[in-house]
């Protein structure tokens, strides 16, 4: 059976799984729809918000920064599982102790406002629309690759799938379909891993793999891995960082913003109990940890593997292999555009090596090398990982179907967010406070329908900063969402106005920040973007802005909320029973 036909088979099991758990799981209630009942176990809870979390970033993208960027892009890994630990012990139990269906939801209930709901529906709005763009364009490149459809067409098919199963069960139907995607992702990441430990190292543990020894050199593998990446003019791949400030507000804001997205709080909604709610983030956290411990070695991994094919006789400073002898993967990858090549000394071989690395110029110019010839996008490091190292086709299938999985979860989960936002904070609470159950369920499922067709578009044209912005969407939960809920949990004096005050500051500093220090930055009375020279204030990434929104957003608010008048009585009860065993909300622990 050709490798085209396996991976069919594949991605088309998957999906006829997806679908018949939607048929199964068709929600029939408001409560169904926005929380799957309430009665989700949390093992169950803990799967499907794994998979809800580890999008096409943590799948696709993830291994292929870490394997660009070496020791320093670890921030991924510690601000990502980071954020669960703050999201189980500060934010999980209370938000379902209070009882709600959405984010705005509490906002609105907690600073007694419209406004402030209406601000929340906003910032969650851009949020999930700017975490889509990446998932919608992630299932397009999986599909392009594997199924051998264009691009555009690939986004059409993720918008149907995602369809299929979000639009008519909506929560309870995404929360099962979320399990299967996990059990199917997991595997797929997991057992090419074990493949390609068991050749280089002879671990098929691939986190133990990563500390073993290179096979064929006799060396520690990492220690291997900075041999052959510094004689090619790049930065050792274990080589600290210098700026230990930016990582660590990198690392922070990563955490707050993971624990202030709003499609994984969500995810907290639909337990039983309180008490549940905890033990579902500690059970994401166990089945993120089988992924995130994997992945640090996936990416040395593969990286030493590229080198070994650009450079077969193991080491860079013999001939790279000739454009003609390239092996087949790379012809594949080639037609995707994710691979380019460019003949710039015209011998034929296909140099690769670090050419804005200035004191290595002279070594290249010796060795007869006129700049880099090979660009390989980060993005397919993970996809074609399994055909780098000669793998089985069905681990190919695998690869294929995992990808899209990871895609479609947590496009599903986003879009939920977006409906549940439209339908149940602004026309049910704001808009038409009388509307029946019957016609909110058709506003949910029509906001859904118009959510999915908003992030097709966005994926078939995605803006131009969209690709840049890598950590918008944290950034922008970090700043405006997170510091709302903390302090609606924890203080009884911030009021109305400076939560409102708050999330505006947070929210618009980060923006303008992030688009200022990016190069993307609107000129008033033009149609173009332009780029803002200047360094970074203070050294600070924009990627890295949304920890320093988050602290404006603190510190406005209680500014605010302490010239201004304390919220009425009957809501500071209502903080002090979510916070305490006892009292208004304890019925909820039943």
């Amino acid at each position: 059976m050709s490798q085209y036909w396996i991976n069919m088979l594949f991605v088309g099991a998957s999906f006829a799984l997806y679908i018949g758990i939607a048929i199964w799981a068709r929600a029939g209630s408001t409560k169904e729809f926005y929380v799957a009942g309430g009665g989700v176990h949390p093992v169950t809870n803990g799967m499907a918000t794994a998979a809800d979390w580890m999008s096409a970033a943590s799948f696709i993208s993830m291994a292929g920064i870490i394997a660009a960027g070496g020791y320093g892009t670890s921030v991924y890994l510690m601000g990502w599982t980071g954020g669960y630990v703050l999201l189980a012990m500060l934010l999980a139990p209370y938000l379902r102790k209070f009882g709600k269906f959405t984010v705005p939801d509490f906002i609105g209930d907690r600073f007694y406002s419209r406004g402030a709901r209406l601000v929340a529906v906003v910032c969650l709005i851009l949020i999930s629309v700017t975490y889509v763009i990446g998932q919608m364009s992630g299932a397009g490149v999986a599909f392009s690759r594997f199924l051998e459809v264009s691009n555009d067409v690939g986004i059409w098919l993720a918008a149907a799938i995602v369809f299929a199963y979000a639009v008519f069960g909506g929560m309870k139907g995404i929360t099962y379909t979320q399990v299967a995607q996990y059990v199917v992702l997991i595997i797929a990441y997991t057992i090419p891993a074990v493949f390609i430990a068991m050749q280089l190292t002879g671990n098929p543990i691939p986190m133990f793999g990563l500390f073993g020894t290179h096979v064929e050199t006799g060396m520690p593998l990492l220690d291997r891995l900075d041999v052959v990446v510094r004689d090619l003019g790049f930065a050792e791949y274990t080589a600290d960082v210098d700026n230990k400030l930016n990582m660590f507000l990198f690392t922070l804001s990563l955490m707050i913003g993971t624990a202030g997205l709003p499609h994984v709080i969500i995810r907290f909604f639909t337990v039983p109990k309180v008490a549940d709610a905890r033990w579902s983030a500690g059970w994401t956290l166990i089945f993120i940890a089988l992924l995130y411990l994997t992945a640090p070695a996936v990416a040395a991994m593969a990286r030493i593997n590229l080198v070994d094919t650009i450079y077969p006789e193991g080491t860079a400073q013999a001939e790279a292999i000739l454009y003609e002898d390239r092996p087949a993967w790379i012809q594949t990858w080639e037609e995707t555009g994710l691979i380019k090549w460019e003949d710039k000394n015209n011998d034929g071989r296909m140099q690769m090596y670090n050419d804005a690395n200035a004191a290595f110029a002279p070594t290249a110019q010796e060795r007869g090398w006129n700049g880099n010839e090979l660009t390989v996008n980060n993005d397919i490091i993970v996809l074609a990982n399994p055909e780098i190292a000669n793998l089985p086709g069905w681990v190919v299938g695998l690869i294929a179907a995992g990808g899209i999985a990871a895609a479609l979860s947590t496009a599903a989960g986003l879009l939920l967010a977006i409906s549940s936002a439209i339908s149940h904070d602004l026309i049910k609470t704001i808009i038409n406070p009388k509307i029946s159950e019957k016609n909110e369920m058709l506003a949910a499922r029509l906001s859904m329908t118009g959510a999915i067709l908003v992030a097709t578009w966005l994926g078939l044209n995605p803006p131009g900063f969209a690709a840049q912005v890598v950590a918008l969407a944290f950034g922008l939960a970090a700043s405006s969402l997170f510091p709302a809920l903390m302090m609606g949990i924890f203080s009884k004096r911030v009021n109305s106005k400076g939560a409102v005050a708050g999330m505006l500051v947070g929210l618009i500093s980060t923006s303008v920040y992030i688009f200022l220090y990016l190069g993307w930055f609107f000129i008033p009375g033009t149609n173009t973007f332009a780029n803002v020279p200047g360094e970074w204030m203070f050294g600070i990434s924009p990627q890295a802005f949304g920890a320093i929104g988050a602290v404006l957003n603190f510190a406005v608010a209680y500014a605010v909320s302490l010239s201004t008048e304390a919220p009425p009585q009957e809501i500071q009860d209502l903080v002090e029973s979510v916070r305490t065993p006892k009292g208004a909300g304890a019925a909820l622990d039943h």
